[in-house]
């Protein structure tokens, strides 16, 4: 086992902040370090399970909250860094600790002397008494206990704990070859002809992204979505928007280390086997009881009254697109890869605005500078830069978060696409809020990060109205965690049900369109004259604008996630034919296309929190698109008052409320869904 003195993850973590050592740390301190993380662990859970005391929430309950904080931080450090910085080294140490962590933590809640007594307390007259926090904490232990398989037959928990473990080889497995597919492709651009169509700041992203895939001089198009949709939207070249397109669909499904068809069937399975052992019919019926809609009818009902309008839309759509085509000259017929690149043409027509035209009002130091600000309004926060510090990557920036002299957290902000980092964009933490410490409060540090295409050295990062919203939507997330203020870890920032966490971070958005917050940030790069009036009020008219479409490879993809999910048996089971024919049922539009198809679906099979609950960002749209309403209807898009609603029982509160009562303390009622499919254009405004 490693000392202290030799493996810097065991020392003191004396860097600015408490901040991991980041510089100091190599790809085999971590083994050794959660060696002795997992040892200490289970000696402060064992003294809880061997206590003479009667079980109290004191003895139990707070305790068991605070054990682990090694593990904690480890673990936190270690998810973050495969995640936004890895290595093949790096990826070879996932692979060999995901099953050790995950046979950890399984361990834990598969303790039947320690659940007795969790037990004994949920039980207790003194239950009965707790604040609603203390409450909160107690219900929410006891349940994941049970969820985790306290309460599995002693005979088959030998067999519940090792399909434990090997999902968590699985599902690493599986975002990993997700990974290689994306890092190993690339469209490369060297004629003139291949940059037909692409603006000024395009091809300037494709060079960069040649950079840095160790070709400087070339242009590159990549997987990351900032790179592949503007060229599926711009590009003139028929034959390289196929090839893009192609790509990006098939990402998963090539033969060979990185096939993820397979795999994704091994995890189904065992899934499924795991619901069984709880006593449930299938996984989706499983993982729904701990989410808001409960059921899987009850997600599938309300995709279905965005899906249904949706795809008669886009089928109407494709009207005004084919009529594009034909102007265009082009004879063959409208194809998948098409769709942007003629949409943008209507959207053009109609609305006379285009990326060249918006993007340089969107500089991203700009954008950043909007989103702090949005949060200085809403909530009183300040945000300083601090420089010459050490973090994982040179694009990664730290800020202190301030409320008056009060410091509130500690923000790293992470924007750029690279090989080593996975697709998307989320949100994390390195440390989560708490106050049940031995040393007292603790403040959280909190990651947000995003795939824009990185500019080449010198020039300004220009940004798409959609990657704004991107920007905000996650800033959302980092807001809900930096901004908690409760007592246990376990309720802390974004804690909460599935369906309820994407709330904050969606809501977040619509101030990314508001007048006020675009006339002061959104200026010109060059003479850094505030966007027109008239701009503002085109990118609004064009919010709608092909919103059928993304509906449709939005709610397809939950709609196939459900019924994947819903599943009892697996055997024989080919999932290119299953989602090819689950489309089919469904009605697919002939020129939609799933968001994610299965193979790469990194939401459902690079974990579970999504798993047969992709369906929860439309759940939280219905909740966002309620909420800002509230704003409106007080006449105020900062009005103090709802503000101050918004972050007591919404972005402070983590899950120290109910989610349903927490909506209801701040709206004043359970909120109405056509709010959501205004907003998507879907029924009349």
């Amino acid at each position: 086992m490693s000392t202290p003195d030799a493996n810097p993850l065991l020392r003191a973590w004396s860097t600015p902040y408490g901040l991991p050592p980041f510089a100091e740390t190599r790809p085999e301190h971590y083994a050794p370090a959660f060696e002795q993380a997992f040892a200490q662990h289970i000696a402060e859970l064992r003294a809880i399970e061997q206590s003479t005391a009667v079980p109290s929430f004191a003895n139990t309950i707070v305790a068991f909250d605070r054990a682990g904080w090694l593990f904690n931080r480890l673990n936190d450090m270690f998810g973050n860094l495969t995640a936004a910085e890895t290595n093949p080294e790096l990826q070879k140490v996932e692979l060999a600790l995901v099953p050790k962590i995950a046979a950890h933590e399984s361990a834990i809640y598969m303790n039947a002397a320690l659940f007795a007594r969790i037990d004994v307390v949920k039980h207790s007259p003194e239950a009965k008494s707790l604040s609603r926090e203390d409450s909160r904490l107690l219900n929410r232990i006891h349940f994941d206990f049970v969820r985790q398989g306290a309460k599995i037959a002693a005979e088959s928990r030998d067999r519940y704990a090792a399909n434990v473990a090997k999902l968590a080889e699985l599902t690493t497995q599986f975002a990993q070859n997700v990974l290689k597919d994306e890092s190993d492709w690339a469209l490369w651009l060297s004629k003139d002809s291949d940059f037909a169509g692409l603006s000024a700041s395009q091809r300037d992203a494709a060079k960069a992204a040649a950079a840095e895939r160790g070709k400087p001089g070339g242009a590159a198009i990549t997987l990351s979505r900032s790179s592949v949709v503007p060229f599926l939207t711009f590009s003139e070249r028929r034959d390289l928007r196929e090839q893009a397109f192609n790509a990006l669909i098939s990402r998963g499904t090539h033969e060979g280390a990185s096939d993820n068809r397979a795999l994704a069937v091994e995890i189904l399975k065992l899934r499924a086997e795991q619901a069984k052992l709880h006593g449930y019919k299938t996984f989706a019926d499983y993982a729904l009881v701990d989410r808001m809609a409960k059921t899987p009818a009850a997600a599938r009902e309300l995709l279905m009254k965005a899906w249904v309008p949706a795809a008669a839309k886009m089928n109407d759509d494709e009207a005004a697109l084919d009529a594009m085509r034909m102007s265009h000259g082009q004879a063959e017929p409208l194809a998948k890869w098409d769709w942007r690149f003629y949409a943008e043409k209507v959207h053009k027509a109609r609305f006379d605005l285009d990326d060249a035209e918006v993007k340089p009002y969107f500089e991203l130091n700009a954008m950043i500078r909007a989103m702090f600000g949005v949060a200085e309004k809403l909530f009183g926060l300040s945000f300083e830069e601090k420089n010459g510090l050490s973090l994982y990557h040179p694009d990664a920036r730290l800020f202190e978060v301030k409320r008056g002299d009060a410091l509130v957290g500690i923000f790293i902000s992470d924007n750029f696409a690279r090989p080593t980092k996975q697709g998307g964009a989320w949100m994390s933490a390195y440390r989560s809020q708490t106050k049940n410490t031995a040393s007292g409060a603790v403040i959280p540090i909190v990651g947000n990060h995003n795939n824009f295409s990185k500019p080449p050295e010198g020039q300004p990062a220009l940004l798409t109205f959609d990657d704004v919203r991107t920007l905000f939507h996650e800033f959302g997330h980092g807001l809900h965690a930096l901004l908690s203020n409760v007592s246990y870890e376990k309720l802390s920032g974004t804690n909460v049900l599935q369906d309820y966490v994407e709330l904050p971070s969606q809501l977040y958005e619509h101030w990314a369109l508001e007048e006020s917050v675009l006339t002061e940030y959104a200026r010109h790069y060059q003479t850094h004259e505030p966007i027109p009036a008239s701009l503002i009020e085109r990118i609004r008219a064009a919010a709608n604008f092909n919103k059928a479409y993304e509906t449709v490879e939005y709610t397809s993809s939950a709609l196939v996630d459900l019924a994947v999910h819903e599943r009892e048996t697996y055997e024989s089971f080919d999932l290119v034919d299953f989602e090819r024919d689950e489309l089919t049922r469904l009605g697919m539009p002939a020129r939609g296309k799933m968001m994610h198809r299965l193979p790469h679906f990194r939401h459902l099979f690079s974990g579970d929190s999504y798993a047969a609950g992709y369906y929860v960002y439309m759940w939280a749209e219905v909740l966002d698109a309620d909420a800002f309403d509230a704003f409106l209807e007080a006449g105020n898009s900062f009005d103090a008052a709802t503000a101050k609603r918004l972050h007591d029982f919404v972005y402070s509160a983590g899950d120290s409320i109910e989610p349903a009562d927490g909506y209801r303390a701040f709206r004043g009622r359970d909120a109405s869904v056509e709010p959501m499919l205004k907003k998507r254009g879907l029924i009349e405004a």
